[in-house]
């Protein structure tokens, strides 16, 4: 790592940058431990007050976490999930080089009660799929889906396919979707002790919260809610 003192750039965020590189380029791996203060100290003639500058803002950029006692450790990598289109789980882990795989909690055929005939704009009573899937990413679970579909829309309907691919690829092929939007409101929730459990996360810990209402045409043909675990993902909105 190299400082200049002569440049204009604080020599804390220049720090900073090397590390962010190093983490960026894969060159500190997850869950590593970086040097000591102390040892940054007598590496680069620094004190322990810009070293612990550099960890507290590495630790508010999310590029670290700090144990009390033990040091800074490289924190787990965000998956950066873009929200300018329609995207799906499955087809961006797999861009970026996951294995995927998923596990289904529940499956049943209900009856749309009063909640669900007002979120799914259908009537009362009407015939809905619904199913909890857990979706992993090199076998860590990373978020809960709960699906509700309109069973008319997709009778025969093979959950086992739920476990070996992509929902919307089902849709797309099987059923000849034609997705033409879909709504997602975002919220940062703290996870149930069920949630918890599924996600093998702490009780408490935070997560995003997306319920998602997706249309054919001017037919709201899916509503689903994932709880995305807060450590593990990043999403990204483009403005235009």
């Amino acid at each position: 790592m190299l400082i200049d003192r002569e440049n204009r750039i604080p020599v804390y965020v220049q720090m900073m940058n090397v590390f962010i590189r190093q983490i960026e380029d894969g060159t500190l791996k997850e869950h590593q431990r970086l040097p000591s203060e102390r040892e940054l100290c007598e590496s680069y003639g620094v004190s322990r007050s810009t070293v612990r500058q550099v960890f507290h803002e590495l630790e508010k950029d999310g590029y670290v976490t700090i144990a009390k006692g033990r040091g800074a450790y490289v924190a787990p990598m965000r998956l950066n999930q873009e929200m300018s289109g329609l995207y799906s789980f499955t087809e961006d882990m797999k861009r970026l080089g996951k294995t995927i795989s998923t596990v289904l909690v529940d499956f049943s055929l209900d009856r749309c009660g009063e909640r669900i005939a007002r979120k799914m704009q259908c009537g009362l009573g009407d015939d809905i799929l619904y199913f909890t899937r857990v979706r992993y990413a090199d076998d860590e679970p990373m978020m809960i889906v709960k699906t509700h579909l309109l069973s008319s829309r997709f009778p025969d309907f093979e959950k086992e396919r739920l476990i070996s691919g992509s929902l919307y690829s089902m849709m797309n092929e099987k059923y000849d979707v034609v997705f033409s939007q879909a709504k997602e409101t975002l919220q940062s929730v703290r996870a149930r002790r069920d949630e918890a459990d599924l996600l093998k996360i702490s009780q408490g810990a935070p997560c995003m919260k997306i319920d998602r209402y997706t249309f054919e045409k001017d037919t709201l043909i899916e509503y689903a809610v994932g709880i995305a675990r807060g450590d593990k993902f990043q999403y990204n909105i483009e403005l235009r």
